[in-house]
């Protein structure tokens, strides 16, 4: 099993090494982080016009700097964001998008949501209709690579756990996409990758 974290750990450091080289990371730097990086703006959009977005009343997002977009696009377009705290340590917060109209920019990033969301439980939630995770890198076929906490996985597994078969969505840039990434027991799978250039839905 080490090698299995071994191998994931070497594939991140691909990953931000190779942002940074090729000079689309943004700040704040990439390493150790899900990370931001140029057209984040352009792939949050390509998601907000697909139909699992459309439908959706209530997402839930984590709360990382390239998903930022994302997260305002939800709360712009009337839906309710349930928004992963930091490493879980708060666990969720709840923004009412009619509780921040005209702020919805501001509500989106993570001082933002604690200022105008409130923290609940995900027992407290009736139904979530999308997930947006973070990711360090994804194939085409599904397989997720986080930072490294297990706090995607835990957030995408509850979700699944309480209300069954939920759509996982990401952004990404082209080059987060690999060939392979190993597979533990534990990781869960994403079902839409969201780049500046194309969406990739994840064939079951």
């Amino acid at each position: 099993m080490n090698g299995i974290k071994e191998e994931k750990q070497k594939l991140r450091e691909y990953i931000w090494r190779r942002l940074v080289e090729e000079g689309v990371a943004r700040f704040p730097p990439p390493y150790g982080r899900i990370p931001n990086f140029e057209g984040a703006e352009i792939a949050a959009d390509r998601l907000s016009k697909l139909e699992e977005w459309r439908r959706a009343k209530v997402v839930l997002a984590n709360p990382d700097s390239p998903q930022r977009k994302v997260r305002e696009l939800a709360l712009k377009q009337g839906k309710m964001l349930i928004m992963a705290s930091p490493k879980l340590k708060r666990g969720y917060l709840k923004i009412d998008p009619a509780d921040v109209k005209g702020r919805e920019r501001e509500a989106s990033s993570i001082k933002g949501a604690f200022k105008y969301g409130r923290t609940i439980s995900l027992d407290e939630v009736e139904g979530i209709d999308l997930v947006i995770t973070g990711c360090v890198a994804a194939t085409e076929g599904g397989v997720r690579l986080g930072k490294g906490g297990g706090y995607g996985d835990r957030e995408i597994a509850a979700v699944r756990e309480r209300f069954g078969d939920v759509a996982v969505a990401t952004t990404l840039h082209e080059l987060q996409i690999l060939e392979r990434i190993p597979e533990e027991k534990h990781d869960q799978r994403v079902s839409i990758i969201a780049t500046p250039r194309r969406v990739v839905r994840v064939q079951e």
